[in-house]
This record gives C-alpha cells, sequence and structure tokens, in this order.
C-alpha cells in the first residue's frame, strides 16, 4: 500500500526572540514562504504555541526572564506542544551551549548572524518534517479505523456463522433459539463473578470471558450426528442408545478442530468452542462423559458451561418434564457442589443467582416453546 502525502502549501511558524531587530529581519526572510507568529518573550511563547497550529518555533537562547532552555523545557513537557520542532537562534556558538540546547528537545542549532540561506534550507526540511509526522499520523489513525470497521465485520460474520451452525443441532433437538443466548450469558455472568477467585483470576481475563461468550453456543453442535430414530425417540433410552449419543460430544469437538485448521493459527474462541463441545457432560468427580474426568482436569470452560446447561434444564419446560422454579434450580446445584460441580464455581453462582433469573426471565422461550417441546428428544433424559 502507498501512500501519498499532500502538504499544506504554507507552514506556521513560530518566531521568538526579544530583539525586535532579528523578529523584523528572520520575519522578512521567511514571510514568502511560511505565516510567521511572532512573540517578543517566553510566556507569550508558550500561550501562542498551546492555541496555535505550529510546524516549527524558531527560539531564542538568551531572553530576559524566561530563557530559551526553560521554554523549549515547557513545550516539552506539555502533552500539546511536546511534538512542535524547536530550532535555536543564537549568538553563543559555544559547544556546550549546543550540546545542552540538544538535550532540551530541540532538533536544530542556528547561530547568529543568521545566513538567509542556511534558515531557508533548515526551517524547510524541519517544516516539512513535521508536517508529515502529522500526516502520517492521520494516515495511521485514519489505517487503524479501517482495520477496526473491518475487524467488526469480520467479527459480525463470525458470530453469524457460529449462530448459523449452532442453530443447526438446535433446530433438529427442537429446544428454542434462546437456549442459546441465556446458556453464553449464564456462562459469561458465572465467569466475571469466578475471576474474582485467584483460582480462577489468570484464565478468565475480560478477552477471554468475550470468547467464552462467543463460543458457547457451539457447545451441542454434534448433536447434527445423531440419527433422527434415537434423537426423538418418544421413550428411554436403551444403554446402546445412550452410547450413540454420547458421541455428539467428539463429533462437536471434531468439526470445530476442523474449521480451526482451515482457518490456521491460535484462535480462542475456537479453542474454547471444542473444549466446551467435548466437555460439557464431564462431571467434577468423574462421572461424566464422554473421557469420565475428574477436577481440574476438565477444562474450565466446560465446567462454567456444565452448570449454565443444567440450570437452563432444569428451569425449562419440556414435554417429559415441567420446569422447576429458580430457587429449586440452583437448590440442585448447590447440592450436588463439589460431587458434579467445581465447589468454587458453585460458590460463584451462589453469589450472583440472581443474574441467572434475570436472564431466563429476559430471554424466555418462544411462544411455540411447548408445541416445540412436545419432540424434545429423548436424549436428554438419557437411557432407561
Amino acid at each position: 500500500m502507498s501512500i501519498e502525502l499532500a502538504f499544506p502549501a504554507r507552514g506556521r511558524v513560530l518566531l521568538v526572540d526579544d530583539s525586535p531587530d532579528i523578529l523584523l529581519v528572520v520575519n522578512e526572510i521567511l514571510q514568502d514562504d511560511y505565516d510567521i507568529v511572532l512573540a517578543n518573550d517566553g510566556p507569550t511563547a508558550l500561550r501562542l504555541a498551546a492555541d496555535g497550529n505550529l510546524q516549527l518555533v524558531l527560539l531564542d537562547l538568551v531572553m530576559p526572564g524566561m530563557d530559551g532552555y526553560e521554554v523549549c523545557r515547557r513545550l516539552k513537557a506539555d502533552p500539546a506542544t511536546a511534538a512542535i520542532p524547536v530550532i535555536f537562534l543564537t549568538a553563543k556558538g559555544a559547544a556546550e551551549h549546543e550540546t545542552r540546547a540538544f538535550e532540551e528537545g530541540a532538533v536544530d542549532y542556528i547561530t547568529k548572524p543568521i545566513a538567509p540561506g542556511v534558515l531557508r534550507a533548515r526551517v524547510k526540511t524541519h517544516v516539512r518534517l513535521s508536517q508529515a509526522t502529522h500526516l502520517l499520523k492521520d494516515q495511521v489513525l485514519h489505517l487503524e479505523g479501517l482495520v477496526a470497521e473491518r475487524s467488526a465485520e469480520i467479527a459480525g460474520l463470525r458470530d453469524a456463522t457460529v449462530l448459523a451452525l449452532a442453530s443447526l443441532a438446535e433446530f433438529r433437538a427442537t429446544e428454542t433459539g434462546n437456549h442459546l443466548r441465556r446458556t453464553a450469558h449464564y456462562v459469561a455472568a458465572l465467569a466475571n463473578q469466578a475471576r474474582q477467585h485467584a483460582r480462577f483470576a489468570a484464565a478468565l481475563t475480560p478477552e477471554n470471558i468475550h470468547q467464552l461468550f462467543q463460543s458457547v453456543p457451539l457447545h451441542d453442535l454434534g448433536m447434527v450426528a445423531i440419527p433422527d430414530h434415537i434423537l426423538f425417540k418418544p421413550g428411554k433410552l436403551t444403554p446402546a442408545e445412550f452410547d450413540i449419543v454420547k458421541q455428539h460430544a467428539a463429533i462437536g469437538r471434531d468439526a470445530v478442530a476442523t474449521v480451526r485448521r482451515e482457518i490456521g493459527g491460535d484462535n480462542a474462541w475456537l479453542n474454547f468452542a471444542a473444549e466446551i463441545a467435548y466437555g460439557h457432560h464431564e462431571r467434577y468427580d468423574g462421572s461424566g462423559y464422554p473421557q469420565g474426568l475428574r477436577g481440574d482436569a476438565i477444562p474450565l470452560s466446560a465446567r462454567l458451561m456444565a452448570i449454565a446447561d443444567v440450570y437452563d434444564a432444569l428451569v425449562s419446560w419440556r414435554a417429559y418434564k415441567p420446569a422447576l422454579s429458580h430457587d429449586a434450580a440452583i437448590a440442585h446445584l448447590l447440592g450436588a457442589r463439589g460431587t458434579l460441580f467445581d465447589p468454587d464455581l458453585i460458590d460463584a453462582l451462589q453469589a450472583i443467582a440472581w443474574r441467572f433469573e434475570d436472564i431466563a426471565a429476559r430471554y424466555p422461550d418462544e411462544a411455540d416453546a411447548a408445541s416445540r417441546g412436545a419432540r424434545t428428544p429423548a436424549a436428554a433424559r438419557g437411557p432407561a
């Protein structure tokens, strides 16, 4: 990508000197090419620099009251003027004065008497550099804006893709669309509370919680591969049929892994999606599936999802069961503290249980949930 810099026709230069003769001479040398602003002391120079759009300051070194060193120091200390280049104009030609000028932040040092050709050349160089710096900064800000806009478009496309994929499983399972929204919000609320615990603080950063929120809708993606005669069986499943249903965890994980390979690189939300799909039926005491993992061997994302998924199942109406009240569902989860669910996550749930109730109320099942729920898959009920 090439960037063309269109320089303004004239730069704006602040000339600071306590000598009227120097102000007159330098102004005459530069006025045909630049807009010149004049100041005869340090305080006036600082005020004009703060108020004006300047590309350069030409600054006398020796002035009564506030000398040039102090003016330069204050210009560089103020974020509003720090980027304005300063050239010292002085009769003091000793090396130590020039060295100190550069130490204070000057970009150049011109000794008096002033040679017009030297002054014009150096002023032109530094005005152009100053203009280029500002133009490049504007270009960078513009490009950052374009990148942010494009990133937002990509994020929106990603979110739409996730919901589309998740809806495939959801449509077959005949659960409602708001199940995905509720569980995503449950996980985010629980994670935000759990991150206050030292055990989880490093893993549950704000960015990771955001990625978790985006990943949750893919938790039952593998259900698309379960045969209809098992998924919608009206009665209890046989152990063999339930073994087939259990395969949805690995199928979901593998589907996400395929997408991850196609994208390439390390992708946090797909990593979480794979963990959740494969591990959200694991239980803290090792009684879950598909691997029978225990404790911290279960990914944290999956432990969070397990609580969210079970809560939502308990408070939702299904053809084979009535919905439990919020209090009854929370009591059930608290009763499984340290057995089915991570005890510290259950403590976090207890602290924000009202948030779960609020989320459930905010995203109720659709009006036709009952008619759809009449076909709720027997897979949710387990084997006979």
